[in-house]
């Protein structure tokens, strides 16, 4: 504990960090104010009734969790940067097909810039279509017979209100989410989904008080289910941190009087290069169908097709599988090129002992990364899927969201990546980190 208040103290000490951290809570405390703020026209106090018993457990409801709540609100950030992130995957898919974006990839900052730009117009165009979509499915739900949109306020006013408010809330909180990026701490996309499932957190430990208090379980039951997910979250944390080293030998130079290289240093490669983004990727494809159903609430040929990807089905479950293992490979394929490590260290005169340089090594550290990326999607997909297994299991509350799973993948993920950030603004400025080595360190797998 004192070396937790040390650190703590270390922060605040720091002029940079402590304004980059005092931004970023400021900016995600109106993340959360949008969360509650309810769309004009929309009965708040039907609507939470009919959440309570339309949206447990179903894919609205994780969907809801990813935006802290504000979708059972009905509020101003209902949709929130999941198209945002549902646009950047069309975007880098394309990549992998035409050539102009192609060539936009390999333009160094130039090209990241109109990628980011063709982003936004993506963003505004899911964003409205979502946004539309929602208003015609919040004039459909009704609680005990009462609608929530009254039938004075429905029609093309109602809808057109929506997508506005929608889009623009959206639009605002990629702005949000890209000034926490520049100048926060941690990456700000990521941070504002983290923020949305934190706040679900306390409603989640109330349920399970209530089932305990209620005798709907016994309080040994839970106490092997909050242990298990002890273990879960242990193994979450080893995958994330875990590395594979690969040695690099540097020859000897001769420059003047002084002797550079003559060293071995190594090329940490993770495990879960991908971090979080597979899991966040593969959620908002699987969005989609229930989206889709959202303009057609009345067709029974949709909604037959909608149960196929519902929350506990076994066909959502191994979509998702797939997706996930997917877009690991994708996202370490875009994250990390052996081709341009192979070539940097040819020019700075390093090798790995036993490999030639070039197109040789760059097929070396190929082929590992494949094999260790491997059982790292796996691993991701298994814990993904977990709240699904444990919902069928009869943990029926809000806490089988938190069990293994998308929220604590993400939760896990964003917070290890913003406490290194932190490490690294503390050993710059010659400050110990959070803990007694002074940085974290990744795991010597293999």
């Amino acid at each position: 504990m004192a070396k937790l208040n040390e650190s703590l103290r270390n922060i605040f000490k720091i002029e940079e960090l402590r304004t980059r951290i005092l931004f970023t809570l400021a900016l995600l405390i109106v993340v959360r104010i949008g969360s509650h703020i309810t769309l004009p026209g929309v009965n708040a106090s039907v609507l939470a009734e009919a959440m309570r018993t339309q949206a447990a457990n179903t894919l609205f409801g994780l969907y809801d969790l990813f935006v802290g709540g504000a979708f059972s609100n009905a509020a101003v950030f209902s949709l929130g940067i999941m198209p945002y992130i549902t646009s950047s995957i069309i975007i880098q898919l394309l990549g992998a097909v035409f050539p102009y974006f192609q060539k936009l990839q390999k333009e160094g900052e130039e090209g990241r810039k109109k990628l980011t730009q063709w982003t936004r117009y993506g963003t505004v165009i899911v964003s409205a279509l979502q946004a539309w979509g929602n208003s015609i499915r919040l004039e459909s739900i009704t609680a005990a017979g009462v609608p929530i949109v009254p039938p004075e306020v429905r029609g093309f006013g109602f809808m057109m209100s929506t997508v506005i408010i929608l889009t623009s809330g959206t639009i605002f909180m990629m702005w949000l989410g890209e000034q926490i990026t520049e100048r926060g701490i941690g990456n700000g996309i990521s941070l504002i989904i983290f923020i949305g499932i934190v706040a679900r957190l306390p409603h989640a430990f109330l349920d399970e008080y209530q089932l305990i208090s209620s005798g709907a379980r016994s309080l040994i039951v839970e106490l092997v289910i909050i242990a298990f997910m002890v273990v879960i979250i242990g193994f979450v944390v080893m995958l994330t941190q875990a590395t594979r080293r690969i040695p690099v030998q540097y020859a000897k130079r001769v420059v003047g009087r002084k002797v550079y290289g003559g060293v071995t240093q190594y090329i940490p490669i993770r495990v879960n290069t991908a971090g979080v983004m597979p899991i966040i990727f593969a959620q908002s494809i699987m969005f989609i169908p229930q989206t889709i159903l959202t303009f057609f609430p009345e067709s029974e040929g949709l909604q037959n097709f909608a149960r196929l990807f519902d929350y506990t089905s076994a066909g959502y479950m191994i979509m998702y599988a797939l997706l996930i293992i997917f877009f690991t490979y994708f996202y370490t394929a875009v994250a990390f090129n052996p081709k341009d490590v192979a070539d940097n260290m040819q020019r700075q005169g390093g090798f790995i002992p036993g490999i030639r340089p070039g197109k040789t090594t760059s097929d070396f550290i190929d082929n590992i990364l494949t094999k260790i990326t491997l059982p790292g999607s796996v691993f991701l997909a298994i814990v993904a899927i977990l709240p699904s297994i444990v919902y069928k299991m009869g943990v029926t509350s809000t806490f089988s969201s938190f069990f293994g799973g998308t929220s604590l993948l993400i939760i896990v993920g964003v917070a290890l990546e913003t406490l290194q950030q932190i490490e690294s603004h503390l050993l710059m400025r010659h400050y110990e980190g959070f803990l007694t080595t002074g940085k974290l360190k990744g795991r010597r797998g293999y």
